[in-house]
């Protein structure tokens, strides 16, 4: 239809809308709601289609007030100054929003900062938002844009302080005016229903990207409108796992901020848990998705080396892997930085009554060698750094702290392939070629595995599924391979060396051998 919304203004809102609503607006001091703070709040009281009660109120965010908020919002410390505490505001906000549907534009914002604010002071705080920005992109599908200034522009609202808390939810109530004036009843109240029938969904989502998700493991991507890759993931469940995302984001500022911007999901389906972490993590390094941060690939490997102190005392030094260098079996643990490497050993210190001095992290120059650690001062240390513990007895507790960081050998005598197989669908099936800890092509049929050199062995030979780290051809792996990744060897480690692990997901090994090898 033509939309003429210059001509329809009217005075009440369409009988379509919830009979009570608020309609609410927070300006904060920043985006994250775990993280930041609530400055002003201002809101309009609905009911039957009209304005019963207006209120703002400044919040004293007990935090500084960041520059460019001050430029945006135009709100100044001194108008802060002497304003109540959330806590003050708590009860009176309460009865505004108690059996009222809660409206803001883009309502995934500030309702999360309403559940975290309510949760610091020990209130839960529930509600099924209805996003204004969801009822525009489902009533006018034909604009792109539907943020606030876009509507603002679009519908010729006025409005004298942009960014500031009431007079934006005026906004959404003007708006809501003008779509009074251009939609029928039945149209606004179907919207709303869908809308909170699916309050999770992020505003800009189509809820057939949801249907499509499939119940079984496989890795997801979140794009934005644009077309860029936003983050990827895996799971044994992809549909549960992507809307875990959109129902707990107030709680996490990474999934607020992919929310705010994911448009479309793609996924891909694998057999197994096993092929999703393998390709979630291949897929990340290739692809570079915006709020992937923890399995980008590492330049650097750091390890754990032990040597005695002239005492027979074990001191653990972390120093980087030499990648080309031989006996990396002798050493321990994989770290992508020292500071992980660092950490780490504070854990083990504390788990195995090591000593901060001994360890690096404590300083020991000069008179104080001899003295003792602050840690034994605590009975956290039992006297290794002034001899009051043997030598001897120290070391095993630090033999012990390491035995599960030392370097996995691989247990096979060259190249294996591991079938995957989807026990519910057996038609879905992959085959993995790996060898010394590196993945290095997955197959879609066994007869492509000519094209990579092998074959296998023997298929009378299956390898089972219970394997020995004393093979006598086992090796540790040459980490001078580009190919060797940190988090794949920790896959195939998880996987690998746990029998009941590979049972449980149906995973079968095969030896292979080298097409170019003589038989």
């Amino acid at each position: 239809m033509q939309l003429n919304w210059l001509d329809n203004d009217i005075s009440t809102l369409s009988a379509g809308f919830p009979e009570k609503m608020v309609l609410l607006d927070l300006e904060t001091t920043g985006g994250k709601a775990t993280h930041h703070r609530i400055i002003e709040i201002g809101l309009l009281v609905i009911e039957h289609g009209e304005v019963i009660e207006r209120w703002q109120s400044f919040v004293d965010p007990e935090t500084t007030l960041p520059p460019f908020i001050q430029k945006l919002t135009g709100i100044a410390p001194s108008m802060l100054r002497g304003a109540p505490v959330f806590a003050q505001v708590a009860e009176p906000l309460l009865a505004y929003l108690n059996d009222r549907t809660l409206v803001a534009h883009n309502a995934r914002f500030d309702y999360g900062f309403l559940k975290n604010e309510f949760e610091r002071i020990g209130i839960s705080y529930n509600a099924k938002p209805l996003c204004s920005v969801k009822f525009s992109r489902s009533l006018y599908p034909q604009f792109k844009r539907h943020g606030l200034d876009q509507i603002i522009k679009r519908f010729q609202l006025p409005i004298e302080n942009r960014h500031r808390a009431l007079d934006d939810a005026e906004m959404i109530y003007r708006f809501f005016l003008k779509s009074s004036g251009l939609f029928s009843e039945q149209e606004i109240s179907s919207t709303c229903i869908s809308l909170l029938k699916n309050p999770a969904l992020p505003p800009l989502l189509k809820a057939s990207d949801i249907k499509k998700l499939p119940a079984s493991a496989g890795v997801y991507y979140f794009y934005d409108a644009n077309g860029t890759l936003l983050y990827v993931g895996k799971s044994v469940h992809i549909r549960n796992r992507v809307m875990s995302h959109f129902s707990q984001d107030h709680k996490n500022p990474k999934d607020l901020q992919i929310n705010s911007k994911l448009a479309h999901i793609d996924f891909e389906k694998t057999p197994s848990d096993f092929g999703a972490q393998i390709r979630e993590s291949n897929q990340i390094k290739a692809l570079y998705p915006l709020y992937n941060r923890r399995l980008r690939k590492s330049k650097k490997l750091y390890q754990y080396r032990c040597e005695e102190d002239r005492n027979g005392y074990q001191r653990i030094v972390i120093e980087a892997v030499e990648l080309d260098a031989d006996g990396v079996d002798e050493r321990f643990g994989l770290f992508r930085s020292p500071r992980q490497a660092s950490k780490q050993i504070e854990k083990l210190a504390d788990h195995y009554f090591l000593c901060h001095k001994l360890l690096g992290l404590e300083s020991a120059n000069g008179a104080q060698n001899q003295q003792a650690c602050f840690r034994a001062q605590l009975k956290k240390c039992f006297g290794a750094c002034h001899g009051a513990e043997e030598a001897g007895m120290y070391n095993q507790r630090v033999s012990a702290a390491l035995k599960n960081y030392q370097l996995k050998m691989w247990p096979y005598p060259g190249a294996i392939m591991i079938e995957e197989r989807d026990m519910q669908e057996p038609q879905q099936v992959a085959f993995h070629i790996v060898h010394n800890w590196r993945y290095i092509a997955k197959l879609r049929l066994i007869e492509d595995l000519y094209d990579h050199g092998y074959q296998v062995a023997d298929a009378r030979h299956k390898i089972n599924h219970t394997l020995c780290d004393s093979t006598p051809s086992a090796s540790a792996p040459t980490l001078g391979d580009d190919r060797f990744d940190l988090d794949i060897y920790f896959i195939l480690v998880r996987f690998l060396v746990d029998s009941e692990k590979m049972k449980m997901h149906n995973l079968k090994i095969w030896p292979l051998i080298s097409t170019a090898t003589d038989l």
